[in-house]
């Protein structure tokens, strides 16, 4: 799904009381569209989580992302730097 578009509909979703969480592999979107919680992965497209049949590394960063739902909002993370 588009970056700009996942990042608008969680917003909507926050005003709604939902906590979100969003990964972006483009900063550049989720700094202008500024969704309350976001991961920046470093991966191309296709790949949010990573390397395919990577477990391990695929679940550092969801564990990554659910611990932004701990962070005061909007919070907007590059993953492998804040950890």
């Amino acid at each position: 799904m588009c970056n700009q578009t996942v990042g608008l509909i969680a917003a909507e979703i926050e005003r709604h009381g939902i906590p979100t969480v969003c990964l972006t592999l483009l900063r550049e979107v989720a700094e202008k569209v500024r969704p309350p919680r976001t991961l920046s992965v470093p991966y191309p497209h296709g790949y949010p989580l990573g390397t395919p049949h990577d477990a391990v590394g695929q679940r550092k960063v969801i564990q990554a992302a659910l611990a932004l739902l701990e962070a005061e909002r909007p919070v907007l993370r590059d993953y492998g730097i804040e950890e």
